[in-house]
């Protein structure tokens, strides 16, 4: 066995808490839906989740967006102004999808206002940028791991969103010997070329590294197309069917032992 050099994470809901981020951002900005028509909260949440997931499909960009690996909802407030023909597509389209989204959340419901779906769709990427969330055990876990490792980043999103992500906990920047956006590189996990070229930053060879990401079809996958070993981290509970981890832990600060033995 190789000795291990470098630990390479995920961001988003393995040191960020991005699903918590965006149920915060869509709980404040239906909460103004509500002060206006008296609508349920939860109710035109759904609806626009729904709503926003059927449009961002039918859109042409959607193969790129699933090779970057740009989520329906991040699609909710982002402005893409990143480089390149994929990005420049996509953000022609986001505030139509922005708009449409909402409308049809709250059309559902019985409010035909397209101005009013206008006005929730602007205010759904102000509340977003509001509510970073940082797992409690990241920073230790990062603090303690960078003292005998070299520590990579490797996250699929647009540069735009991802690096506001960043810019909001300012914190995680500084322990990372290397950041790896898929939309500047050209191609998402679990693309192995990307896992390549992570290893190629830091001159390692897949041995000399482990992943730890909580997706098992990007982090996992993709890993274990290059032999780089893993840690899933299962928060939810879920069942490893066609994909599976080297090791598997339910939170964050299970990692240390793990890394510590291999």
């Amino acid at each position: 066995m190789q000795k291990l050099k470098a630990v390479f994470f995920d961001l988003d809901d393995t040191l960020l808490w991005d699903e918590e981020s965006v149920r915060q951002a869509f709980e404040r900005t239906c909460n103004i839906a509500t002060k206006k028509y008296d609508v349920d909260p939860v109710e035109l949440e759904d609806a626009v989740r729904k709503h926003a997931r059927e449009l961002y499909e039918s859109y042409d960009v959607y193969p790129f967006t699933r090779m970057i690996g740009i989520n329906p909802f991040e699609g909710l407030w982002g402005t893409f102004t990143d480089s390149g023909e994929g990005f420049q597509q996509l953000s022609k389209i986001a505030p139509e999808y922005q708009r449409q989204a909402w409308t049809n959340g709250l059309k559902e419901l019985g409010i035909d206002e397209p101005k009013f779906g206008q006005v929730l769709a602007e205010a759904f990427p102000e509340e977003r940028k509001l509510v970073p969330c940082l797992y409690e055990e990241s920073l230790y876990i990062l603090e303690k791991l960078k003292e005998d490792y070299r520590l990579l980043l490797l996250t699929n999103g647009s540069p735009q969103l991802q690096n506001i992500k960043l810019k909001m906990t300012p914190e995680l920047c500084p322990y990372f010997d290397k950041i790896i956006i898929s939309g500047d590189f050209g191609k998402g996990k679990p693309d192995p070329t990307i896992f390549e070229y992570a290893l190629e930053q830091l001159e390692l060879t897949a041995g000399e590294a482990i992943m730890v990401g909580d997706n098992l079809n990007t982090d996992i996958l993709g890993s274990n197309r290059v032999g780089i070993p893993n840690i899933w981290i299962n928060r939810k509970g879920l069942e490893a069917k066609d994909v599976k981890p080297t090791y598997e832990v339910s939170q964050l600060s299970e990692v240390l032992e793990i890394i510590e033995k291999h």
